[in-house]
């Protein structure tokens, strides 16, 4: 199987040329001492970590999966001693707040650095995935107590955390929870229910757990109203076991090596984050960054596909490319039969511009967070709410298809384990399912975004796209300009055509909602393109001038894909 390997080359290009991070961290106190050589060699440290311990890993945790063992799951061997390299190595506390122990370093960074260990081996990945998500929203939404109790430890990685929603009979509809807290004398409370698919519920990895916990009070009014949120350790200050145990362990398709356990609280001691019967608000802190995690999931899976097959087109032979007079002449590599080149070229541009437009999603969360300029950091915070559910739905529906489509290259060898590509496609799976199913994403989208902000967000889309296409034109690109012009005004379109009929038909958006968000993600990867064509057209290199005429060719394969989504909504309309 090819060993997997960081993409540093084109690290160097997005965070350099692409992004030009290093001219906007200057104007950032936070990150005013990092250039984008020291990030460059940041994250060239986490591909090693990813290359070295992480990757040898994967087929281990494939084949090996977790095990139940007196209500504790063992995880594959292995990966209990990589947790403790990465905490000692000091990448759980990368891009924290240096107040409670973090590096302080930009998310975009931490992005990157999800999709290297998620190339490398996402079954691990899932035990660390959450604590981000996790310090951001106690952050938020903690009392200061809370706080001071879990931040330090799980900044610095000592404990891990996951997130507790689902349960057997509310999965995307949480009004219909059940899981109860009941308030103790001492300002604590104690929780009582059953959660579902929670990955990480138990593992070996660290002597804690936080469970971050949906539930409802005593005086909750009902729905999704009535929900609040508790932290509930697994294990106590003097030591004693929370009452958390775990039901059971569940056999997957894919991520084999990552534990996926149903829980049950009985009478757990927990204490409340943020307003009484305000959960959902402070939980979509965390949500919102689990979906951008899971969104460069789809583009490792898509990136390790492309890789694996494109090593493998290259050293298999068979027939001929071009019919030739001499018949002893050797069978080609079948990189060199065209339907066969036709599909490598199509995974490596899929990939390159679904990483790219995945980190300048990054460097808008430092901008919005980080930016001196208050309109700047509007305009980058309605950006982020307009494209991570797209990033999150699009990525991981691409990352799958794609993972799939290489496959067939492999023929019949594509099918046996040996050759990696079959756990990718398994793998893949799955991240088009949780943190909200694409379908809820693409609800999310239309109807909370832009609908109720009357195209407000993807007004400032667009005229991010219009700058780049002016870019563009002034790097001598008209075409590439004019096509995401022209994608961006039937974009625009598109959506007065929906907001029009919605004002008679109230079920109008739900029916066309993933159609949209296939159409925006068409268009955020038309952005990435003629930004590449733009930074590259500046560039004599063979690189840049592969990369560019990769992703002028890219476009034109957005631009049908574009019509075809426009073409169902209007048909769905």
């Amino acid at each position: 199987m090819l060993r997997w390997q960081p993409p540093l080359d084109d690290v160097a290009f997005l965070l350099g040329p692409w992004l030009r991070a290093g001219d906007d961290w200057k104007r950032i106190p936070r990150f005013a001492t990092l250039d984008s050589d020291t990030a460059e060699a940041v994250l060239a440290e986490a591909g090693r970590f990813c290359a070295e311990v992480l990757a040898p890993l994967n087929a281990v945790g494939d084949v090996q999966g977790c095990r139940l063992v007196d209500g504790r799951v063992r995880t594959p061997d292995g990966f209990a001693q990589a947790y403790r390299r990465y905490v000692a190595d000091g990448w759980p506390a990368l891009a924290r707040d240096p107040a409670w122990g973090g590096q302080g370093l930009p998310a975009l960074l931490e992005l990157a650095f999800t999709e290297m260990q998620a190339g490398a081996n996402h079954a691990w990945t899932m035990y660390p995935g959450l604590l981000a998500g996790a310090v951001a929203c106690l952050q938020a939404h903690a009392s200061p107590d809370v706080q001071a109790r879990f931040l330090p430890p799980l900044v610095g990685g000592e404990w891990l955390a996951t997130m507790c929603l689902t349960e057997p009979q509310a999965g995307s509809d949480l009004s219909l929870l059940r899981t109860r807290a009941v308030p103790a004398a001492d300002g604590s409370v104690r929780v009582t229910g059953a959660k579902v698919f929670i990955s990480g519920g138990s593992q070996d990895l660290t002597p804690n757990i936080v469970h971050l916990v949906l539930a409802r009070l005593p005086d909750a009014p009902p729905g999704t109203r009535g929900i609040s949120l508790f932290v509930v350790p697994d294990v106590l200050e003097d030591g004693s076991r929370n009452g958390v145990f775990v039901d059971g362990l569940e056999h997957k398709m894919g991520l084999h090596g990552s534990a996926t356990t149903a829980l049950r609280f009985e009478g757990a001691v927990g204490w409340r984050v943020g307003e009484a019967h305000r959960g959902l608000p402070a939980m979509f802190v965390m949500m919102n960054a689990a979906r951008l995690h899971a969104a460069m999931q789809g583009v490792a899976h898509a990136a390790r596909a492309s890789e694996l097959a494109h090593a493998y087109a290259h050293q298999r032979r068979q027939m001929r490319a071009e019919p030739r007079m001499e018949p002893e002449q050797p069978a080609d590599p079948i990189a060199a039969h065209p339907p066969i080149r036709h599909l490598l070229r199509c995974l490596r541009g899929w990939s390159e511009q679904m990483r790219a437009a995945g980190y300048w999603l990054g460097h808008l969360i430092d901008l919005h967070e980080h930016a001196p300029d208050a309109d700047e950091r509007r305009r980058a915070g309605m950006l982020v709410e307009l494209l991570t559910p797209v990033a999150k739905a699009h990525f991981t529906e691409c990352g799958h298809l794609l993972a799939n489509r290489a496959l067939q290259a492999f023929g019949g060898y594509g099918y046996v384990r040996e050759y990696g590509i079959e756990q990718v496609v398994r793998d893949s799976r799955i991240a088009m399912i949780y943190e909200g199913s694409n379908e809820i994403q693409a609800l999310d989208l239309l109807q909370r975004k832009l609908l109720a902000d009357d195209g407000a967000r993807l007004a400032v889309f667009c005229g991010e796209c219009e700058r780049v296409a002016a870019a563009a034109e002034a790097a001598g690109q008209s075409g590439p300009a004019a096509a995401l012009r022209r994608l961006r005004r039937r974009l625009w379109s598109a959506f007065e055509r929906v907001r029009a009929a919605a004002a008679s038909d109230v079920s109008a958006p739900a029916r066309v909602a993933d159609s949209f968000l296939r159409a925006t993600g068409q268009v955020l990867l038309a952005y990435a393109c003629v930004r590449t064509v733009a930074v590259a057209g500046g560039s004599a290199g063979a690189d840049a001038v592969e990369r560019r005429e990769r992703a002028s060719w890219m476009l034109g394969e957005l631009r049908l894909e574009f019509n075809a989504q426009l073409a169902r909504l209007r048909a769905t309309l």
